[in-house]
């Protein structure tokens, strides 16, 4: 992974069972993706404002491998792992850090869309250029 972001589990993060619902990991790595963007120097509201453009994500799969509990301390991690005219691969995992368990590992497709026609647009070069010095 190239990136991490914290998480701490808080109880809202939990179901009845005190573990991480599982729904709730995909905001933790939506999360990480964009912290990782805004420490590439991508604003994302610039991105929408100037450049009438949005990130969606297109494609999921996430496995599940152990639960997190209430208050467990996560690293979300974030690699690019393609980069296309249109849209991005990443794939990320959530790792416990007491004892380095992959708790959950996932990879997303990410489209660069339109914001007022949500249609597929091209990832604007100033992105693309903060994203490869990112990566490197």
């Amino acid at each position: 992974m190239n990136f991490f972001w914290p998480v701490r589990v808080y109880y809202e993060d939990t179901d009845a069972e005190g573990v991480v619902y599982y729904a709730n990991y995909l905001k933790f790595f939506e999360r990480a993706r964009t912290e990782w963007l805004r420490a590439s120097g991508v604003d994302l509201q610039t991105l929408q404002r100037e450049d009438d453009r949005v990130f969606v994500v297109a494609r999921a799969e996430v496995d599940y491998r152990q639960p997190a509990r209430l208050n467990d301390e996560l690293d979300i991690g974030v690699r690019v792992e393609d980069v296309r005219a249109a849209s991005m691969q990443f794939v990320q995992q959530v790792v416990r850090k007491d004892d380095g368990a992959c708790l959950c590992a996932g990879r997303f497709h990410v489209a660069c869309v339109s914001h007022s026609t949500f249609s597929p647009r091209r990832v604007p070069g100033w992105v693309l250029e903060k994203m490869t010095c990112a990566m490197t």
